[in-house]
């Protein structure tokens, strides 16, 4: 089985270690693991499948060697730093709003248009949460009846 090196921007916040908790639950074949975050983070210790693993600071010159990035740590990082991902060879997977709306990027939910994967360039972007959830539920509705049109309102804090 194929071993994939991963790296995952914003480690120690609440959606890095969730990434980190499905990776495991998943059994996702993860071979080096690099964990990033900021400055202040870096030195702490995340469990991830038995073993302690070091956080480090997030540089341009994290990702060497890894073929998926996982990003959670905001518009303005994954802004910044998902390029330098990109140019190390690396597929970048952006929890963000900073791709959404990238026309050259695409937006993919796996459950829904995992075809779109195809036209990547180096960055995957996804909705919202609110949005995956709604869309996971209509894509049958839609692919048995063609849903025209959805008018939709979220309150969140």
């Amino acid at each position: 089985m194929k071993l994939y090196n991963v790296a995952v921007v914003g480690a120690t916040g609440l959606v890095g270690r969730k990434m980190l908790q499905v990776l495991e639950e998943r059994k996702f074949p993860v071979g080096r693991l690099v964990l990033l975050a900021s400055s202040s983070s870096a030195g702490k210790h995340i469990a991830f499948n038995g073993n302690r693993v070091a956080v480090h600071e997030l540089t341009h010159a994290s990702f060497t060697g890894t073929e998926i990035a996982l990003f959670s740590a905001g518009a303005t990082v994954s802004k910044e730093f998902a390029p330098s991902a990109v140019a190390a060879g690396a597929l970048v997977i952006d929890n963000s709003s900073a791709f959404r709306m990238d026309e050259s990027v695409p937006l993919v939910v796996p459950e829904v248009n995992p075809y779109a994967l195809m036209f990547q360039k180096g960055i995957v972007a996804n909705p919202n949460c609110s949005t995956i959830q709604m869309v996971v539920a209509l894509k049958p509705l839609h692919d048995k009846w063609k849903i025209k049109r959805i008018v939709v309102a979220t309150y969140q804090s």
